[in-house]
């Protein structure tokens, strides 16, 4: 079939099938004469692979370590291992995410706990002076987490009060 048949079927670009070839991620890809790429039916079951894969929270580079050339020669144990991995990574973040909730609604409870007769600085300094007095943690993510969790970089505003 063709990258547009293909591209329909999966549900993906034809620059992104583009790119998985590229990086070795499909390798079942034939070029005719006329430069025109040419993919066997199982290309599309590939390209189903690694999308769900990536949902999965694996990266590219996972995946291409755990992709065989051939289909017919999975490595069984190998899958077995890095799925049971990207379980722990994932309980782990689980763990990671439940402590910053747990410090963040105590936060926002402390910082509704305003007292009638102060203002919104005084409070904020107060909030501040308490959570730095007590040596509460900041949130525990780590570096990978926000990739894990597919975040982007955006920032937002918090107002204090």
């Amino acid at each position: 079939m063709k990258i547009g048949e293909l591209a329909r079927r999966s549900g993906l670009s034809q620059s992104r099938i583009r790119f998985y070839e590229s990086i070795g991620l499909l390798n079942t890809v034939e070029r005719r004469p006329n430069g025109y790429r040419t993919y066997p039916p199982e290309a599309a079951l590939v390209l189903d692979l690694i999308a769900t894969a990536q949902k999965a929270g694996f990266s590219l580079d996972e995946i291409r370590a755990l992709l065989p050339p051939d289909l017919e020669r999975w490595e069984h144990g190998a899958l077995i291992e890095a799925l049971r991995r990207k379980v722990a990574d994932i309980e782990a973040l689980e763990a990671r995410l439940a402590h910053s909730k747990r410090q963040l609604v105590a936060l926002v409870a402390e910082i509704e706990a305003r007292p009638d007769d102060i203002d919104c600085a005084a409070n904020a300094r107060r909030v501040l002076s308490r959570v730095l007095g007590d040596g509460v943690e900041s949130p525990a993510l780590a570096t990978g987490d926000v990739r894990l969790l597919g975040k982007t970089g955006r920032r937002r505003a918090v107002r204090a009060g």
